[in-house]
């Protein structure tokens, strides 16, 4: 963390470029904890900053669409889990970005670590940008970040002896993994074999964690955390001088 003013003369020095991690607190099953993205998002966003050389790393935004609370629907049923409106979501990330041009900032970068988000980053970054077409400030909705996470990550755990039915979409071998190689002790190993399948009323989740590891993990994080730079850069590089 800086101070204002340490701040102040970084953005003055050429660090011009802010990283927005996003998160969400919500249910995993039984065996990852609820804060799971905002760890994960806090930690991979500060790996793509120090690869980038020039940027910094904005606070987790913890509270994100995660379903209705009357009647619940999502993740909503499961105790624990925190939701806002996709509105009030928008508006948190736009008041945000404009906060970080106020300081200085030209290059302001959204990164979500969950799914049910995506398209909102997509709106607030076309909404700023045209508003601000005429200045050197951009939003830039790195979508990237979660795709990496998807079909690319499912590929690299394929070939290394994962099948689809442990791989699942959420909670399963892959979410799993990618947590014991951030940080384990949101994972209870204990329970990783004793896992009820997809489909159990204790978590929404899919596929098979038993076999969860960090090594599988670390395909992930290095998967997401270099094609994410790589995407940021060529944005930046894409824009006028």
């Amino acid at each position: 963390d800086q101070t204002w003013t340490e701040l102040r003369d970084l953005v003055a020095a050429g660090t011009t470029t802010i990283i927005v991690p996003i998160g969400g607190t919500e249910q995993s099953g039984p065996a990852m904890a609820l804060g799971k993205h905002n760890v994960r998002v806090k930690a991979l966003a500060e790996k793509i900053a120090t690869k980038l050389g020039n940027a910094l790393v904005a606070p987790v935004v913890a509270y994100v669409p995660e379903g209705n609370i009357d009647p619940p629907t999502e993740h909503m049923r499961f105790p624990g889990t925190i939701t806002i409106s996709d509105k009030t979501f928008e508006q948190l990330l736009e008041s945000a970005a404009r906060s970080f041009r106020h300081a200085g900032f030209k290059t302001i970068v959204l990164i979500g670590d969950h799914g049910g988000y995506q398209a909102d980053e997509r709106h607030v970054a076309d909404r700023l940008n045209a508003e601000w077409k005429k200045t050197s400030v951009r939003v830039f909705a790195a979508l990237d970040y979660y795709r990496f996470a998807q079909g690319p990550y499912t590929d690299k755990l394929l070939a290394a002896g994962a099948t689809r039915a442990e791989i699942g979409t959420h909670a399963g071998l892959a979410d799993t993994s990618l947590m014991l190689a951030i940080d384990p002790s949101l994972v209870r190993k204990d329970r990783l074999a004793s896992s009820p399948k997809l489909g159990a009323g204790d978590g929404v989740y899919g596929g098979d964690p038993a076999r969860s590891s960090t090594e599988f993990g670390q395909l992930g994080v290095d998967l997401i955390v270099d094609g994410t730079t790589d995407a940021i850069r060529a944005f930046i590089a894409s824009q006028p001088k």
